[in-house]
């Protein structure tokens, strides 16, 4: 299948401003592209172009580094992502690797990270979880227990909000509940990483609401990572990766070195029909 993923972002600046984005379809699936206008990124005051420079972090991800002028600036991307068109992948047998066993870049995500005190929860988490079969049961259990402690509700957002005030809270959006989730898992010695990208309504009910960036996360089990989304709770179909870190503060999609006003945000993510028999191949 194809997917179109794309935004309309414009943020407001009252001097110039440097900025680092995180905002487009990963590496990874740089292969997949089979189309696409953009990135682009101009002034808001005159049109003009901004000019930016890239990198890759540590985390394996692709930035673009640049200077908002006074006034703002417009970001526009348009691509056409070609997705295998199934579920997320799982298996009910993979198993927990001990600790002392993990390979050493994976080892960072059993760690507390800013917004996943797993210190903090620890306690509760192997009370509750504890008794669990191993695995990818546990990791399942886990998100269970999320889906059902958290109400969803985009009023409620609120981009501080750390696992252990989720957890107390008890409502947010989809990084509260991958934040709880991630915590949870690492308190059980489970290595588990933030995700977020572009995820549209295929396979499922039209959701009314504006479309927007989705947080999931991949836990570390039998020698791979797999995928869970303990806020729908279902394997869906089309996930087009942006970045992946420890948790939503190593991966802001706009972070400014300065105050923004984020004046318009309109995301798109869409399943469409190939152009042409070769696309469609």
């Amino acid at each position: 299948m194809h997917i179109r993923v794309g935004y309309r972002i414009e943020i407001v600046t009252a001097q110039p401003t440097p900025a680092i984005l995180l905002l487009d379809p990963h590496p990874s699936r740089d292969a997949d592209l089979v189309q696409e206008r953009g990135p682009s990124i101009s002034a808001l005051s005159t049109g003009a172009p901004i000019i930016a420079s890239h990198y890759t972090d540590g985390f394996g991800n692709r930035c673009r580094r640049l200077e908002v002028p006074a006034g703002g600036a417009a970001f526009s991307h348009d691509a056409v992502v070609r997705d295998p068109g199934v579920p997320d992948q799982w298996d009910k047998a993979a198993q927990e690797i001990w600790p002392a066993d993990l390979p050493p870049d994976v080892l960072q995500y059993t760690l507390s990270s800013r917004y996943c005190e797993v210190d903090e929860l620890s306690g509760a988490a192997w009370s509750l979880f504890g008794n669990f079969a191993p695995g990818w049961n546990r990791v399942q259990q886990i998100c269970n227990f999320v889906n059902a402690q958290i109400r969803f509700d985009y009023q409620f957002a609120r981009n501080t909000r750390t696992a252990m005030q989720a957890m107390n809270e008890r409502v947010g959006v989809c990084r509260d509940f991958t934040h709880l989730a991630i915590a949870l898992c690492r308190c059980m010695n489970i290595p588990a990483r933030y995700c977020n990208g572009f995820l549209g309504d295929i396979g499922v009910p039209p959701d009314p609401a504006p479309m927007d960036y989705n947080a999931w996360f991949e836990a570390y089990l039998g020698g791979r990572w797999y995928t869970f989304d303990a806020r729908h709770n279902v394997p869906r179909i089309g996930r087009v990766l942006v970045a992946r870190g420890r948790d939503a503060a190593d991966i802001p999609m706009i972070h400014t070195f300065g105050p923004h006003i984020l004046q318009e945000f309109e995301i798109i993510t869409e399943e469409i029909l190939p152009t042409s028999a070769a696309d469609a191949a």
